[in-house]
């Protein structure tokens, strides 16, 4: 079975405080998500993630079909890194290290290395380059596109 990685760079206008504010709030995930993908969390959460944090919620990744997913947050180094797995979804393996770097008083780098095997083995293999990665893209196109403002950092 094969393993992907997805990786993205990208910078922001924000000092490395504020963007880890934004970005270790689980609450936020639902406004840099694509809303076709009718992201809902499913219990309260708190304003900041932390080892051993479960972040249970649905998502309609492809066809508009629900699906529950099960993160659990297994890594905090504030305000630099935080890495999530998942525990319950449609990947056989999911992996995600968010790692933030200071670049200015002002700016931050934001760098996210995704390692993942898709579910159903070989077919999932197969499907990998034409419909499973191109998703994954299009989620951090959005992302990127949808990054915060200072406005959203501050709460």
């Amino acid at each position: 079975m094969p393993i992907y990685q997805l990786e993205r760079t990208q910078t922001v206008s924000l000092g490395i405080e504020d963007c880890w504010r934004f970005f270790s709030d689980p609450r936020n995930l639902r406004k840099i998500t694509p809303p076709e993908m009718n992201f809902r969390i499913k219990r309260e959460l708190p304003p900041e993630v932390y080892p051993g944090l479960m972040i249970e919620y649905t998502v309609s990744p492809l066809l508009g079909i629900p699906l529950t997913w099960l993160t659990e947050i297994v890594h905090v180094d504030a305000p630099h890194r935080f890495v999530d797995e998942q525990r319950v979804g449609p990947y056989h393996i999911w992996h995600h290290e968010h790692t933030f770097r200071a670049l200015s008083e002002g700016e931050t780098e934001i760098h996210d290395l995704v390692t993942y095997v898709p579910p159903f083995g070989v077919l999932g293999a197969i499907l990998n380059p034409f419909l499973i990665r191109p998703q994954l893209e299009k989620i951090f196109d959005y992302r990127r596109e949808h990054m915060p403002t200072a406005a959203d950092a501050a709460g």
